[in-house]
């Protein structure tokens, strides 16, 4: 590397850290010639469950030269979203207060996307007013595999989570890139090191995992609170424990995150009152209240009706009688979904008397099929 590439690239790594970026790393454009086959191997087991964009761009997903042919070298930024040490914050805090919800880390605060998506450009900007070329930038909506290439660019390596870990974040970061027609020096790739650790694994309350570093989505707790249509497979509801978007338990067992820090963007810091809000809460929110509560969160992009239908879950699975009065207002809920899954909650708090009197006053006048099928299930 000559003196003012190396120069260039200094200055562009400062210019990405004052941005909030936590690290920086350049991958060629044909880094990843397996991501391909391996992305077939997943889509043809039917991994990707209600998920058909993901088939519908693999094509295009299968390599960045097949996004955009004039690609040379793909820029991959990280930005760290730990929580901090307290307590209150560990992850997995809501596991142990039944009458809370779990949201996911990376939801607490503002959309991820709205964050980087204006850093990116910002620092693609400053690319090419120093170096030329010509730039695209993407963070998670675009047919990218960002994770092969985080791995070929030197971020971390997939673990056999199959999610991105770094010996010096840990588990807790973003992924964003930029693309560049600029032939840049590459920063090497990094080695699995996962050794025989199975925590990740080992930690997931649906088996999501077939074999390592293998994710069958349809299992997962986070593609099922956030990307799953309809009623969740009763098989999965009691194993969701609380847990109301997303799930951090096979990043939050990950030993590396004995190396990470807490996140220094001030919008991705956990919201107080996102961190394990109250279920009796949250069964109050009609549309309006849900928009308000998350606006800006990535929670608001599921809706309220598929919102409520986690909450219901979790209400069901808390013990606690005390929420029949709030499960039995979403028996006459408009959408279906919820009201087959507010009859669930309600036949797991409540005693059988008290289950079949509200039957002979709900049942009758209910015409949707599945939620039918909730109140004739006897087990």
């Amino acid at each position: 590397m000559d003196a003012k590439t190396e120069k260039f690239l200094k200055a562009f790594t400062e210019k990405a850290a004052s941005l909030g970026f936590d690290d920086c790393k350049i991958a060629p454009a044909d880094s990843i010639p397996e991501a391909e086959s391996r992305l077939r191997a997943f889509l043809d087991q039917g991994f990707q469950g209600t998920m058909n964009w993901m088939a519908d761009t693999a094509e295009r997903r299968g390599s960045p030269g097949s996004l955009w042919p004039e690609v040379n070298s793909v820029i991959m930024l990280a930005m760290n979203y730990g929580p901090d040490d307290a307590p209150e914050n560990h992850p997995l805090a809501h596991l142990s207060d039944k009458g809370t919800g779990g949201i996911s880390v990376y939801a607490r605060h503002r959309d991820y996307h709205d964050i980087i998506k204006g850093r990116l450009k910002e620092l693609a900007s400053f690319l090419v007013s120093r170096a030329g070329g010509d730039v695209k930038v993407f963070v998670d909506t675009a047919p990218v595999m960002e994770k092969p290439l985080g791995e070929a660019a030197g971020l971390g390596w997939q673990g056999k989570h199959t999610n991105l870990v770094s010996k010096e974040l840990g588990s807790w970061f973003f992924l964003g890139s930029i693309f560049t027609t600029l032939a840049l020096p590459a920063s090497g790739s990094e080695r699995d090191h996962c050794g025989s650790c199975r925590a990740c694994l080992d930690s997931c309350p649906t088996d999501a995992f077939p074999a390592p570093y293998q994710l069958d989505a349809r299992r997962c707790i986070s593609y099922l609170t956030i990307e799953h249509p309809g009623p969740i497979p009763a098989e999965f509801r009691q194993a969701m424990g609380n847990r109301i978007y997303g799930c951090d338990d096979c990043l939050a067992a990950c030993p590396w995150n004995k190396f990470a820090s807490a996140a220094r963007e001030a919008k991705l810091i956990a919201r107080e009152d996102l961190k394990n809000p109250k279920l009796t809460d949250l069964l109050e929110l009609d549309d309006k209240a849900f928009r308000k509560l998350f606006s800006g969160s990535p929670v608001k992009r599921i809706g309220r009706n598929k919102f409520i239908r986690n909450v219901l879950i979790a209400a069901g699975n808390s013990g606690d009688p005390g929420l029949l009065q709030k499960i039995v207002q979403h028996l006459g809920d408009p959408d279906a979904t919820v009201r087959g899954t507010a009859v669930w909650a309600f036949r797991q708090l409540a005693s059988a008397e008290i289950f079949f009197r509200q039957k002979e006053t709900d049942f009758p006048a209910e015409t949707d099929e599945l939620v039918c099928a909730e109140w004739g299930d006897q087990t």
